[in-house]
């Protein structure tokens, strides 16, 4: 079945966003400007961060782990999508289809991971703020970071894998603007119920057991903000989690809405739209929400300019 595919399917046409079709230029600059703000600014909090000793601490640790994902993240869909509204050439080839596929869920997972870590590695500063920098050390941050991005990139082998074997008998419009599985499954002409029950429950496990560590962590932490009594306390640890929060709100709310909702007709149009909050405005707003409203980082980056404002006088 897989060598049926790979020999009379060549590629697969995305059909992109149909309804705006007349609105290209104007779609291509308003991506574009989106694309190259999202490199900026989590190029910027990596390179902020790992030139300033003060943020050499588990929480930037595992944010600059976050702005890495997030530039490969957008990385692999919005090219594409820039190509197909300047080119309007929507052809993508088999094998490039399964590899934007593989990463999209690579990184998705990986991501989901990482929240989850994160919202563990507030819960130990604000619950355990005396035992923090010993549970928190740097072996254990670093192999926490390596399981989130190898769990991630072992897991969605199963879905995409199993996607690539179902027929499609020559059928290759994709009523999307990338690549995604249920997209591609859709366009199938055979019996796809095992393949869509072992998708659903490995995206489900997947996400789910990391949003219930996300959740657990959080009650922990609201009832023991809760206990403090000065109301200056509170306010403080609340605001290092508020960022986080905003951030888990915002990816895991649209993607829910695109993998877990039932599917009518009219709502791939909308999935399409939702699609665009997690894998193009979610890597936008990281770095606002999580870092650049943040003074040490702030500090860190003006500290940053004036040396090579130095540098530069001084040549």
């Amino acid at each position: 079945m897989e060598n049926l595919n790979r020999t009379n399917l060549k590629y697969f046409e995305l059909l992109g966003f149909v309804a705006f079709e007349n609105y290209s230029p104007f779609l291509f600059t308003a991506f574009f400007n989106i694309y190259i703000f999202t490199l900026i600014g989590n190029m910027l909090i990596i390179i902020v961060v790992y030139y300033n000793i003060p943020l050499h601490t588990p929480m930037y640790f595992f944010i600059t782990n976050l702005s890495c994902l997030e530039i490969w993240y957008v990385t692999t869909t919005t090219p594409k999508l820039l190509t197909m509204l300047v080119t309007r050439n929507k052809k993508i080839s088999f094998y490039w289809c399964f590899a934007q596929i593989y990463m999209f869920h690579s990184l998705g997972i990986t991501e989901c991971n990482l929240l989850a870590i994160m919202a563990v590695d507030r819960f130990v500063a604000i619950c355990k703020p005396l035992r923090y920098n010993v549970i928190m050390s740097t072996r254990v941050c670093r192999n926490l970071s390596l399981m989130c991005w190898i769990t991630g990139f072992l897991v969605a082998l199963i879905p995409t894998n199993l996607t690539s074997r179902v027929p499609f008998c020559g059928r290759y419009r994709v009523n999307h603007y990338f690549c995604d599985l249920a997209p591609l499954l859709s366009l199938s002409c055979g019996d796809i119920t095992v393949t869509v029950t072992i998708n659903r429950c490995v995206g489900g496990v997947a996400t789910m057991f990391n949003l219930a560590i996300v959740v657990l962590m959080y009650i922990n932490i609201i009832y023991s903000i809760l206990k403090i009594k000065s109301n200056t306390g509170r306010k403080k640890a609340f605001s290092t989690c508020s960022s986080h929060l905003t951030v888990v709100t915002l990816f895991y709310g649209a993607a829910c809405i695109v993998y877990a909702t039932p599917k009518t007709p009219h709502s791939v149009e909308y999935d399409k739209l939702f699609a665009l909050v997690y894998a193009m405005f979610t890597p936008l707003l990281n770095p606002i929400i999580y870092s650049l409203r943040n003074q040490e980082v702030i500090s860190g980056l003006r500290r940053g300019l004036r040396s090579i404002q130095r540098h530069i006088n001084e040549r």
